[in-house]
């Protein structure tokens, strides 16, 4: 067949046209980096089902009655509501009911909590007047915080109230307007209130009962329209009208204690002040909140799914800068829990592997084919193919995290195959005599259906992760199908760019001399002399069938006994970067005596090397989602990696030491740090 001939075959197209090789790859990568830039960037997929969190308050209640009166009348309109899994609800004897409603994985929130919210919306009507006029609010729940902003004063000028009010007033709505905050939750403090302690001698002794004091309120701490002067239809001539501004709501305690209960029979008026103490506190004291053994304001923001976890952190990072600069005197903040530290530093990690890879795989290329023009077209058709993978990840669903990552890493080895095969097929024909185009031509009517049936086979290999299900299925759902796009682009790109390279670059090779010369045939000979004890020991066993099967059998057998010698889990624990602990004490202790058991839990953590900071929360424990006299609740974050890189200050020796530490000290409460989930 002659050269013209084969230039008019389709799969030559691209040798004749290299033009449109190039654009196509340049089309590929453009589309690959405008994804880079928007796809969300995590440690780990989107594996835990999402939640929708039922809230509601029945004040004065205990556990049990808010069980049966508010929890499980709901429960009976939300079971079963379509995509759900299951719910779980927790009722505290501070009057809350939590219900969390769980769906299948990859179910839309949005949706989800909508079908919710009607079913809620049902069950409302069985519901005590005083749970329906406090609301029951239904929102997305989110298991752990993204971050945690400590609020304190340096100085010790303000206390935790004042600081947990400025919070909730001046800096929680700031933050849940940033685009992919969910929540922003207030650890260890309340807005405040006008508490009234009311004297039960004085209650019997003047006829008067607690709900004739909060009738009296609600009747004269309102807001009465005061009307206008002057408005139509007014007398003829009238010249102004003037809006009439009555007393609103009462606001001191001065003017809540002149609230009149009752008149008695002989014309005195019985007030609040006669039979109660007014002052002005926190609307709950259900739980305390400090930073390294300081009074503190914590807030906990919740990253929404499938958000940018490193773009929200940084945008929380410039709020809280610009609002710092209209904080009080004496009022400070910090980060006192980061988890996007281990996602920055996980990527990072896996992005240095990945350039050490393609580096390294190149080296490998130049040494064996000692043709620096033939190195230069891997060079160029591998980051093509690794690049484009990108830009199918916004129409999987996928983001940009350590398994997406590890896939691309794992498919540079395989990608580069499809452009070496190319090219040692193309200079095999140089070498018999043919030219550049003409080899390129004859090399790909040779290759190009192997290459296609290469990448077909491994995307086989891969793809049926996909129809896993369950949470393994979702978690290396997107390792598996990474390597699986980024074979069929690299097939793509083996057919299109590496035989317009090949054509354009290649040249008749004349053997290298020098030092490099040298080199490479010491490399020659090396690999020859392997070679050929390789084939040697392969005809030893290939002469028998017998041998090979023993020593498959062997191998089999190693497999399966040291396979069920190791440990089993999901997924290896890693050093996030903090721990997190619980303590609980017995029922019905008290929130002073927790807190005293919390702060010998802070001095051991503090005093444990390798711990940076502790936050704590006495009253709330972040197992149960729920606020209890006799729990606390611990974030500790732990110094940056390279500070501690001695094994023991790994995240599970400090673990371990810690708990070491609370068994030995506090052998009265149930205390454990543990890993983050």
């Amino acid at each position: 067949m002659s050269s013209h001939a084969m230039g008019q075959a389709p799969e030559n197209f691209f040798v004749r046209r290299p033009s449109v090789a190039i654009v196509i790859s340049i089309v590929l990568v453009i589309f690959g980096v405008v994804s880079l830039s928007k796809l969300p960037i995590s440690m780990y997929p989107e594996v835990v089902p999402p939640e929708i969190q039922v809230s509601a308050s029945y004040t004065g209640a205990d556990a049990v009655s808010v069980e049966s009166s508010v929890t499980a009348p709901l429960e009976q309109k939300i079971n079963g509501v379509e995509n759900s899994i299951y719910l779980r609800s927790v009722n505290a004897n501070d009057g809350s009911s939590s219900i969390r409603v769980s769906f299948e994985v990859g179910s839309d929130l949005d949706l989800a909590n909508v079908l919710v919210q009607n079913r809620v919306s049902e069950g409302q009507a069985g519901l005590p007047e005083e749970v329906k006029r406090l609301g029951v609010t239904v929102k997305k729940s989110l298991s752990f915080p993204l971050m945690l902003v400590a609020l304190n004063s340096p100085r010790g000028t303000f206390d935790g109230n004042f600081l947990s009010n400025y919070a909730a007033i001046n800096i929680n709505d700031e933050l849940s307007r940033i685009n992919g905050i969910g929540q922003v939750n207030l650890f260890g403090g309340s807005d405040y209130a006008m508490r009234i302690w009311v004297n039960p001698g004085q209650l019997s002794t003047l006829g008067v009962t607690v709900t004739d004091i909060v009738r009296a309120i609600q009747a004269q701490n309102v807001i009465a329209p005061g009307g206008k002067v002057g408005a139509e239809p007014a007398p003829a001539g009238t010249e102004y009208t003037y809006p009439l501004r009555l007393q609103g709501r009462l606001a001191s305690p001065e003017q809540f204690q002149q609230v009149v209960i009752k008149a008695r029979g002989d014309g005195s008026l019985v007030r609040v002040k006669d039979v109660a103490r007014v002052e002005l506190g926190a609307q709950n004291y259900n739980a305390i909140a400090r930073i390294n053994g300081k009074p503190s304001a914590l807030i906990a923001i919740y990253q929404t799914p499938g958000s940018n976890a490193l773009e929200v952190a940084a945008k929380v990072r410039s709020t809280m800068a610009k609002l710092k600069e209209s904080f009080p005197d004496d009022v400070d903040y910090s980060i006192s829990l980061d988890t996007t530290k281990a996602v920055t530093a996980g990527v990072d990690e896996i992005v240095h592997t990945l350039f050490e890879a393609v580096i390294l795989v190149l080296i490998v290329v130049f040494i064996f084919l000692q043709n620096w023009r033939a190195t230069l077209i891997p060079i160029l058709t591998v980051p093509v193919a690794l690049v484009a993978t990108f830009a199918a990840f916004p129409l999987l669903g996928f983001g940009i995290n350590t398994l997406s990552l590890l896939g691309l890493v794992l498919a540079i080895g395989i990608v580069v195959d499809d452009a070496i095969v190319v090219v040692e097929a193309v200079i095999h024909h140089i070498e018999h005599g043919l030219s550049p185009r003409e080899a390129t031509n004859k090399a790909m009517q040779e290759v190009a259906g192997p290459v296609m049936a290469i990448a077909l086979i491994l995307s086989a290999v891969f793809v049926p992760v996909v129809f896993m299900g369950g949470i393994s299925g979702r978690f290396y759902e997107q390792f598996a199908v990474t390597i699986a796009v980024s074979v069929l682009f690299s097939a793509l790109s083996a057919l299109t760019l590496s035989p317009a390279l090949c054509a354009m670059l290649l040249k008749p090779h004349s053997a290298s001399t020098g030092i490099l010369g040298r080199a490479f045939g010491g490399f020659n000979r090396s690999f020859d002399a392997l070679q050929s004890r390789y084939l040697s020991v392969a005809g030893f066993f290939a002469r028998k069938i017998l041998r090979t099967a023993v020593v498959f059998v062997a191998i089999l057998a190693g497999v399966v006994f040291f396979g069920r010698a190791l440990p089993q889990g999901f997924i290896p624990e890693e050093d996030q970067g903090y721990v997190l602990a619980n303590l609980q004490l017995p029922d019905a202790s008290s929130l002073q005596q927790t807190d005293r058991a919390a702060k010998q839990v802070e001095e051991i953590i503090q005093n444990t090397s390798g711990v940076e900071s502790v936050s704590t929360v006495t009253g709330f424990s972040l197992l149960s989602s729920a606020y209890g006299t006799n729990t606390a609740f611990f974030f500790v974050s732990l110094k940056p990696w390279e500070a501690r890189p001695e094994l023991p200050e790994h995240a599970q020796g400090i673990i371990r030491r810690i708990n070491a530490e609370l068994a030995a000290k506090l052998p009265t409460a149930a205390a454990m740090a543990f890993g983050p989930p």
